[in-house]
């Protein structure tokens, strides 16, 4: 019998007065011990269907139109037909969610020992004493090293794998009948989420529970999923045994996600999107490429900028004020060349320095020692204000467009900002006319310059980050992990737009992200970074068929495949 069971769901959600439906009659069931992958695109209704299930949408903004949602053999109606104590008790005790964003999920003033015991406290007979030590022993499940010292720190103080690893032990505390994980290991490198994801194995086995597995990343749910439900437009389309369903694919939108996610084995000049799938988009205007280093069918020659011996060191709190002032080594004798014209990925796992590099490069972190050469000038001897005049050409797409973009502006203001400070065109007017184009060749419109970043989706504001760098004419770009939070499909969109404005602009890319076959589908060399230092740089295709450290060979086998 099932867990869990969904039946003829329909959901509204209430704009602006008006009443939007997001999920129509949705089914499904989970059995005990199962995994159920969900996978679909950003508003397909994925995360709406799993706050559905804890009951965590607002009652005035949302309604159900039919149907309903059932939970454990005594046959509990999880939306209405259960009173708000029982809901309380059955909430984070026998129903636990992991959310996507641990850092927005835990509390920043509280410790993180304190935040796990609180879930310990309210719902078991545990004294405070009893519960700080299961929460200890939680820390050493979910495979935290120093559980006691990790208890008394603030969230702020751990790494993007060690948050994560916190909210599963929250989750996990009160051994609930199902774990919903909504997007647990999207911002996390290739062999972190290859760990939490044999954690949640684990614990599914020694727990007994059921685990609903929200994610975009198709390899990862065909890791962990026994079964999957393919979702699009609030409906589930397709659903099945994972092998089935991604072996042999019968709904054209499921064609279109597998379709869109870059491979390993092959290099399409452009990859395909979910629409152009759908739309049964002729094979033959995919053209494959040969993966080697070339330009207009000729070498790299000319490094555009070559960076020699750097250094960059932080200092780390003094256990005593007597003791030498100890020392982090972020980047340790860093050396490469990047060429004119080529796209040079940069890969490692949390933590190595890839993000310190590009703002290196950048001088927005001075380095302590080593030389950065961009057209044979030495930038780390540039004055600030040569360094702000030599900003136009050399530029950087952050990781979080939401963050990265002024919320108090709007698109077309942002985008006027950078010409009027680099005195580019004659008047507002020229200006304005630049800007329209730029949005249009980032596939928005002229209307959207008097919008703001919050009126945007994730895609539709990374597209609004790229247009921003290019306002400025520049010749070499820093895009750090600039697609790691999109779906697939928004992702390939902007893969294909970084490619195409390469072509059409002249750019060079330094390609910063986690996920290694991204990587490989973007770049023409690929340098590996681990600890601060460079341990291998080759030819993209040369580094996945023959990878010479012990290093990148992790790195390619932690890689999730379908």
């Amino acid at each position: 019998m099932p867990i869990l069971e969904v039946k003829n769901f329909s959901l509204e959600l209430k704009q602006n007065e008006n009443w939007n439906p997001i999920l129509s009659s949705i089914s499904f069931s989970l059995k005990k011990g199962e995994t159920v992958g969900v996978v679909g695109e950003s508003g397909s209704g994925k995360s709406v269907t799993a706050l559905s299930i804890m009951q965590l949408l607002s009652k005035k903004g949302s309604k159900i139109v039919e149907g309903g949602i059932w939970f454990d053999e005594m046959i509990r109606r999880l939306d209405g037909e259960i009173s708000e104590k029982e809901l309380r008790q059955i909430r984070g005790n026998r129903i636990a969610m992991i959310f996507q964003e641990p850092m927005t999920s835990l509390n920043p003033v509280i410790k993180c020992g304190k935040q796990v015991m609180e879930a310990l406290l309210l719902h078991t007979p545990l004294s405070e004493k009893e519960a700080k030590n299961k929460t200890i022993e939680l820390f050493g499940d979910v495979q935290l090293s120093d559980p006691e010292k990790l208890f008394h720190k603030y969230p702020h103080e751990l790494s993007g794998g060690q948050k994560q690893r916190i909210m599963i032990a929250m989750a996990m505390s009160c051994n609930p009948d199902i774990l919903i994980a909504d997007e647990p290991t999207t911002a996390l490198d290739v062999t972190v989420q290859k760990n939490i994801l044999e954690l949640l194995k684990q614990l599914q086995e020694k727990y007994g529970m059921s685990i609903i597995f929200i994610s975009h990343d198709l390899g990862v749910v065909a890791q962990v999923a026994h079964r999957v439900l393919v979702m699009y437009k609030g409906e589930i389309v397709e659903q099945g045994d994972v092998q089935a369903i991604f072996n042999n694919p019968q709904h054209p939108y499921t064609k279109g996600l597998l379709a869109c996610r870059p491979k390993l084995n092959e290099k399409p000049y452009r990859l395909p999107t979910v629409e152009e799938v759908m739309r049964r988009l002729d094979d033959k205007k995919i053209r494959r490429l040969d993966g080697k280093v070339m330009k207009n069918n000729a070498p790299f020659t000319e490094p555009l900028i070559q960076i020699i011996n750097l250094n960059k060191r932080y200092p780390i709190r003094k256990k005593d004020m007597f003791e030498k002032q100890p020392y982090f080594q972020v980047l340790e004798d860093v050396s490469m060349d990047i060429y004119e014209g080529e796209t040079l990925g940069l890969v490692g796992e949390s933590g190595c320095g890839k993000t310190t590099l590009g703002r290196v490069i950048l001088r927005l972190v001075e380095p302590d020692s080593g030389r950065i050469l961009y057209k044979g000038n030495n930038l780390t001897e540039f004055s600030l204000s040569n360094m702000r005049r030599l900003r136009k050409e050399i530029q950087m797409i952050l990781q979080d467009p939401y963050s990265s973009l002024n919320q108090r502006l709007t698109i077309g203001q942002m985008l006027l900002e950078p010409m009027k400070v680099h005195n580019i065109l004659k008047n507002d007017k020229e200006r304005r006319k630049r800007a329209i184009e730029l949005l249009e060749r980032v596939e928005l419109k002229e209307v959207h310059l008097h919008r703001y970043p919050h009126e945007f989706s994730g895609g539709q504001r990374q597209r609004i980050a790229i247009a921003r760098a290019l306002t400025v004419n520049p010749k070499f770009i820093i895009c750090d992990e600039s697609v790691s939070a999109l779906d697939v499909s928004v992702q390939a969109q902007v893969l294909n737009l970084l490619n195409d404005l390469k072509e059409e602009f002249h750019l060079t890319y330094l390609f910063i992200s986690h996920d290694l076959s991204v990587v490989k589908y973007m770049s023409d060399r690929i340098a590996v970074m681990e600890r601060g230092k460079i341990v291998e740089l080759n030819h993209a295709e040369e580094i996945y068929r023959n990878p010479q450290t012990a290093y990148t060979r992790k790195l390619i086998e932690a890689i999730p495949v379908i």
